[in-house]
């Protein structure tokens, strides 16, 4: 593909590019070497010849009658010529379609041997200009014909019948051009519809990936955060504590350990869900409500004081997407209360039913003292109330009148 526009041309009229127009040709952008006028093709050859031999066969039909006008022999020798130039001119007609159709009008009605090329001129024009440009042409033809038979009325025919042919002839060539002239219109509406296709599948495309970056980081921030604050908590104990008793220390190490396992294994899975063609058959089951439990266990052994409210009578029958989300927006909060609140008591409480829907709340009081700034801080809830919205529930967040903070979530279960 040398440009966009060659890439929205069909591969069929590329291959058969002798077939098409010129014009086509042009729009096509089939002929991306050339710039400035189209070279005439095959067709174009073809075509142009042929109106070229219509316009002198009426030209010489036309010939034949002028002996029957007896008009002079001046006249009818400069009737002849005028015809002739006027054949000779089709050869223009691509180039200049407005000029030569409007130059055939007075020629038209001084010379009858002009009648074909003005036909061609007419037809081109029909072809390739907008419809005012043939309505203007055709509409003096029109007032014309009826003084051109009067001054030279035809010598087989009557009046009537030479004005109502003349004038039926003037409508089918506009009417053949016209039709021409729409076919190439419809070429180019598809063409341009292709396009629009292409651009917005491209668009949409360039959308599902973003979406599923997006999709990724928030799952990559919801994985991992909770691991990496579990080390840097046992990390932190072991460094401000070298000297504490030989079983605090190796529960520490092992809980890093783990924790670092699980968190490489987690990592492990999601870029295996970046290379997996089928992303759903690849890693292990994601976290619903019932592995709850678990998260608060595993917060438990790493040191926290929390308290869990679990009011869910099935767990297992909570919806996926609605048990997963809970999870992730309880194991965000646990992480939250470690890193802003580290040594308060926090409070997880569960409360739904089908039909009635499902709520997760963290709770922490406040701190005992000052705790620095964490980079980054807020990521993870942005990301919490998106996935909030996309199960149809929503996220609220902030701090509590003691001092405190809350993470509230209401997830819909139908």
């Amino acid at each position: 593909m040398s440009g966009d526009k060659q890439g929205y041309a069909p591969q069929a009229l590329a291959g058969r590019r002798w077939l098409l127009p010129s014009a086509l040709i042009k729009e096509f952008d089939l002929d991306p070497d050339r710039s400035g006028r189209p070279r005439r093709t095959a067709r174009d050859w073809v075509v142009d010849f042929s109106c070229f031999l219509v316009a002198v066969i009426i030209g010489l039909l036309a010939a034949d009658t002028i002996t029957k006008e007896n008009l002079p022999e001046a006249y009818a020798a400069f009737d002849q010529v005028l015809g002739a130039l006027s054949c000779a001119a089709v050869w223009l007609r691509r180039r200049w379609p407005v000029g030569l159709a409007a130059v055939m009008v007075p020629v038209g009605l001084v010379s009858s041997t002009a009648g074909g090329a003005g036909l061609v001129a007419l037809f081109t024009l029909a072809v390739h200009r907008p419809f005012r440009y043939v309505a203007w042409v055709a509409g003096t033809y029109a007032v014309l014909n009826p003084l051109y038979f009067l001054l030279r009325p035809e010598p087989d025919m009557s009046y009537g019948w030479s004005v109502f042919l003349a004038s039926l002839l003037t409508v089918a060539v506009v009417g053949w051009g016209m039709l021409v002239r729409s076919k190439r219109q419809l070429m180019l509406s598809l063409r341009d519809s292709a396009r629009r296709a292409e651009n917005e599948a491209r668009l949409r495309a360039e959308q599902a990936q973003r979406l599923a970056r997006e999709a990724i980081a928030r799952e990559m921030h919801d994985v991992l955060a909770h691991r990496l604050t579990l080390l840097s908590v046992h990390a932190g104990a072991l460094e401000f504590r070298p000297d504490a008793p030989r079983e605090e220390i190796q529960r520490a190490a092992g809980v890093i350990r783990e924790s670092a396992h699980e968190a490489l294994q987690d990592l492990r899975e999601i870029i295996g869900v970046l290379r997996a063609d089928e992303p759903d058959d690849t890693g292990r089951p994601q976290p619903t409500l019932a592995a709850l439990e678990a998260l608060v266990t595993e917060s438990r052994e790493a040191g926290m004081k929390v308290t869990l409210d679990q009011r869910v009578i099935d767990p297992a029958a909570v919806p996926a997407s609605v048990g997963r989300t809970a999870y992730r927006i309880a194991q965000e909060g646990l992480t939250n209360a470690r890193k802003h609140a580290p040594g308060t008591e926090v409070t997880v409480t569960v409360t739904g039913a089908p039909g009635e829907g499902l709520s997760v709340a963290v709770r922490n009081p406040a701190p005992d003292g000052p705790v620095p700034h964490v980079p980054g801080s807020g990521q993870g809830l942005i990301g919490l109330t998106e996935r909030a919205t996309l199960t149809g529930g929503l996220l609220e967040h902030g701090p509590t009148g003691d001092g405190g903070f809350e993470v509230r979530g209401r997830l819909p279960w139908g």
